[in-house]
């Protein structure tokens, strides 16, 4: 069994690999604290098992001090080990500046020096969320995120970043430097040729040669949970903690509670205002669900059995509960695809819209239980909930506020 997990999870990411050379723009991101060389590392390494993975920027989070430390050993003139790397294995340009170095800011807006307290580590959480979003926004990229450097912390909000946005081709890493050489200052990559770093205690420090270390990636599974996110938190600034709670609500128990009168529902947490006969749909479906009926049949064009004026008849039941003033003289009755009876087109365009504005309020994964579906088998469409979790109930005007 472990042999053939093993077999399956390569398989994944050389599928995930060959998706990421398929994109114009590929992005490593780094966490980094006092140990840049994890940048050279993870391109040397990706170099030796794919050349075609190799990115075409590389971008990193750290404090200030980290800032320094990195700009200062991979990009000055002096040392410059990222553009030696580049040079000794003749590797294609890599997009890397200074602007590309992102310090974390604190709550006054000024670097920080380091991550320690519980505000410091909210600041980067947020930071990081918010990083990581932009850079799975561009749909021309695929995003590289290695954990291996940067404080513990800093690690995890990375990779749980990159388990809420990732979408199929971005990837998740971390970088295996074998003993002596692993976390040491004067080691970046194995060279080509003899370059010594000196190893142990003052007096007793012992030479070994960068030749000889041997560098790998371990790739690491993670969960896409992006479908989970409704629109605004894909498309705009990204909290930590609104995104955890987004995800939460999400796989948490289901309920629907539909106010006809005000027009409103709650479904995974949101309170959404419908127009009359996207809610009128709904209800008709969640009255079913209700009463415990089974899949309601699909309408043919023929309609040999005369469901479309059935099928009438319980939609307006349910568009009067909304609005007791309608009337056969009502533009909503008199619409093409209900004037005698429910058509089709009709039908499958009120469905689509429905389940269209339920993914955009809450998001993908968050809707599905309350969206109307056809069944696997093809029976007919429902909706998935059990009885008990659709009541029928007012709502308040405004959304409830999330307790931070």
């Amino acid at each position: 069994m472990q042999g053939h997990d093993m077999m399956q999870e390569q398989i994944e990411h050389r599928a995930s690999a060959n998706e990421s050379y398929c994109y114009p723009r590929r992005i490593l991101l780094a966490v980094t604290g006092l140990s840049p060389q994890i940048v050279t590392e993870t391109l040397y390494a990706l170099w030796r098992s794919n050349p075609g993975t190799l990115p075409t920027e590389v971008h990193l989070i750290t404090t200030a001090t980290g800032a320094d430390h990195a700009r200062l050993n991979l990009l000055s003139p002096a040392i410059g080990w990222l553009e030696r790397l580049r040079r000794e294995y003749d590797l294609p340009p890599i997009r890397f500046a200074p602007s590309h170095i992102h310090v974390i800011p604190g709550r006054d807006g000024e670097r920080l020096d380091d991550i320690r307290t519980p505000d410091e580590n909210v600041c980067a959480a947020d930071f990081i969320t918010d990083l990581v979003r932009r850079l799975t926004a561009q749909e021309d990229s695929a995003l590289h995120v290695s954990i291996a450097g940067g404080r513990k912390s800093m690690g995890y909000f990375v990779g749980y970043a990159l388990s809420l946005f990732g979408r199929p081709q971005d990837r998740l890493s971390h970088v295996l430097v074998s003993a002596p050489f692993e976390s040491h200052p004067e080691f970046y990559y194995p060279t080509l040729t003899e370059h010594p770093i000196h190893v142990g205690p003052e007096g007793k420090k012992i030479a070994y040669d960068c030749r000889t270390a041997k560098v790998d990636l371990a790739w690491i599974p993670f969960v896409r949970l992006r479908s989970a996110h409704h629109r605004p938190l894909v498309e705009g600034n990204a909290r930590f903690s609104d995104c955890v709670s987004a995800v939460q609500e999400a796989l948490a128990e289901h309920e629907l509670i539909l106010d006809l009168q005000g027009k409103r529902i709650c479904a995974g947490g949101q309170i959404i205002r419908l127009p009359p006969t996207e809610l009128a749909f709904l209800s008709w479906f969640a009255r079913r669900a209700q009463a415990g009926l089974p899949p309601l049949p699909g309408i043919t064009f023929k309609d040999p059995e005369g469901r479309g004026a059935d099928y009438r008849a319980q939609f307006i039941a349910e568009l009067e509960r909304i609005d007791p003033l309608l009337d056969e003289d009502s533009r909503t009755l008199r619409a093409a695809g209900l004037r005698d009876g429910m058509l089709p087109d009709y039908f499958n365009t009120k469905n689509s819209t429905l389940n269209r504005m339920l993914r955009d309020k809450v998001g993908a994964l968050a809707a599905r239980p309350y969206l109307v579906l056809q069944e696997p088998d093809g029976s007919g469409y429902a909706l998935a909930l059990p009885p008990e979790a659709i009541r029928y109930a007012p709502l308040p005007t405004a959304k409830p506020q999330r307790s931070r």
